[in-house]
């Protein structure tokens, strides 16, 4: 598939000399097609119901369980991070890879027939359990196939498909919902989903194995059920429940105490789900602190800028979604930018800490605005906070997979991902907590000062206005409010998020000076793979030349013996 520096590239094609360079051939291509597909998939289908879900509660009802249908994927995802990471390092990636597809697909065309909440919060569990998968997988499956020297430039775009569904999904969700059903948002998974599917079994040749190690249960359920605490009390913590609650603070001890069995038990596992070397590695460490604060930060800014656009501007759903999308195209720009970089200089430290810096430029000029900015300053500057975090962010999954042994592919991978997204559900969770309470603040003193006003208008329309629910405010009611009513709740909107764009300044200052700390391991020019079978070849005793071509010849039935492979066709 590919044409790398070693005999064991995993085409036919002759074998390439040392630090030959990669070329990938059209089987690749189709491959790599597929990851993007499933990346943007899982991606897209944690924004693209939030949409739907009014009209979701008033078609099947349980309004007071709405929550559940975002928090059942979140938790989903989180869960089995850990297990495909582990078990596509311990069998082979490719039938995991697709039970993975097959779970997400199953799960998209069951939420699209809901007929109770209940069901539906069930089967996004199940579509959340293939979603993990999805992420786990493509990401572990370039380490594969692409060596570490050039893999930054193939994952950047991979990495952009997180913040083209961020905005897409809003986008085409409210389109679905409006214009068709609000089924459709997981029945729209179902014609590309089938599509990468059949590319993978038919095109990815992987190595499998079978399962010869004891599993890690304890480890497995210590790690989950320490996530699933945080998780929630990330999503209740501020909403059902008061962060200084007696559930809330339980939660997070819980967490916390089973992640604190979680390293005891691993220190002593057989074959750990997450082995201490992992967890202990500097590089593990300080990459996936940036990516927890970075991303968590830039959720910040995605999350309540929409709201901010229509409340305060006056802008659609679509044209919020639109005016956000420069900031796709700066993490898309800047990380093939940074790839190709590091590529022929196999130096990646720089950017973990001048990236963090642009963003928190990009967060300092965010926090200036006024309500009579122009909108086109609010798109450069997220423009330029892509383009600060797309420096890195990608390169972080390289950094971590060039560090640890190759063994540890999906391991390392999934840990990574998997703090990550408990680090950034809990920060999300606090950013919208201090939002909603600097909103309710602001509101409250503004039409309270409003409600002296002399005006009989604007007095008739407060009365009107006091009468409605605040947390229930459209941009259509909005802007049908007369102008000083009108300008109190633009105000209290931009009062309430434009100093939340000042604590990101901060937030990505601190990234920066955690990255100084992060070590620089030269970039290997071998795939996963050829690492593997290298480490293999020098574990096994010596044999003749014959030998040698006969067992490989047995591995790979199908390729010609001209033409030694080390990998076999899992499908």
């Amino acid at each position: 598939m590919t044409h790398t520096s070693t005999s064991s590239e995993p085409t036919g094609t002759a074998p390439a000399g040392p630090g030959a360079d990669f070329h990938p051939d059209r089987r690749f291509w189709a491959v790599y097609a597929s990851l993007l597909v499933v990346m943007f998939l899982s991606a897209m289908d944690q924004t693209i119901v939030g949409t739907a879900l009014p009209t979701i509660v008033g078609d099947l009802g349980g309004a007071a369980h709405m929550a559940w249908i975002l928090t059942a994927y979140t938790l989903a995802i989180t869960v089995a991070m850990p297990v495909y990471g582990k078990l596509g390092d311990l069998v082979g990636r490719k039938n995991l890879f697709l039970v993975a597809i097959a779970l997400f697909l199953i799960g998209s065309a069951l939420c699209g027939t809901a007929d109770t909440m209940t069901q539906l919060i069930i089967y996004r569990f199940i579509q959340g359990l293939g979603g993990g998968g999805l992420l786990i997988s493509s990401q572990a499956i370039t380490g594969d196939l692409i060596p570490p020297r050039v893999r930054g430039t193939y994952m950047a775009p991979m990495g952009a498909m997180f913040g083209i569904a961020s905005i897409l999904g809003p986008i085409i969700g409210g389109w679905l919902t409006d214009s068709v059903s609000w089924r459709w948002t997981f029945w729209i998974n179902l014609p590309l989903g089938i599509l990468a599917f059949i590319a993978i079994a038919l095109v990815l040749r992987l190595p499998s194995s079978r399962l010869t190690s004891p599993i890690d249960w304890w480890g497995l359920a210590l790690l989950n059920a320490g996530a699933i605490a945080i998780v929630l009390m990330a999503t209740w913590g501020g909403n059902q429940y008061e962060w200084t609650s007696l559930v809330t603070i339980g939660l997070g001890a819980v967490g916390l105490v089973c992640w604190g069995l979680f390293a005891f038990v691993e220190t002593r596992a057989v074959d750990p789900i997450l082995p201490w070397s992992i967890l202990t590695s500097r590089t593990f460490i300080v990459s996936t602190l940036v990516g927890m604060l970075a991303m968590g930060g830039m959720i910040g800014v995605l999350s309540y800028l929409p709201t901010y656009l229509q409340m305060v501007y006056g802008y659609s759903a679509t044209g919020s979604g639109l005016l956000l999308v420069p900031i796709t195209i700066g993490m898309l720009v800047s990380s093939i930018l940074s790839g190709v970089l590091v590529s022929r200089t196999n130096r990646y430290r720089l950017y973990p800490i001048v990236g963090p810096l642009v963003a928190a430029g990009a967060s300092f000029w965010l926090s200036r605005l006024t309500t009579s900015s122009p909108v086109w300053q609010i798109s450069a500057a997220t423009f330029l906070m892509g383009a600060g975090v797309g420096l890195f962010f990608q390169l972080l999954v390289t950094v971590v997979q060039n560090a640890l042994p190759a063994r540890y592919l999906g391991t390392a991978t999934s840990g990574n991902n998997f703090f990550r997204e408990v680090g950034v559900s809990l920060g999300a969770s606090l950013i919208g907590a201090a939002f909603s309470s600097g909103l309710t603040s602001n509101l409250t003193d503004r039409i309270g000062a409003l409600a002296r006003s002399a005006d009989p208008a604007v007095l008739g329309s407060l009365a009107r206005f006091k009468d409605a629910d605040t947390s229930s405010l459209t941009p259509a009611l909005v802007d049908k409010l007369p102008t000083a009513l009108h300008d109190a709740v633009a105000s209290s909107y931009a009062d309430a998020l434009l100093p939340i764009f000042g604590w990101m300044i901060p937030l990505f200052v601190a990234t920066s000076v955690i990255a100084l700390l992060l070590p620089e391991v030269p970039l290997s020019q071998k795939t996963a793979m050829e690492q593997i079978a290298e480490a293999e070849s020098a574990d096994e005793p010596e044999v003749s030349e014959s030998e040698s071509a006969s067992q490989e010849q047995e591995l790979n039935p199908a390729e010609e013996p001209a033409e030694p492979e080390s990998v076999a066709d899992a499908g």
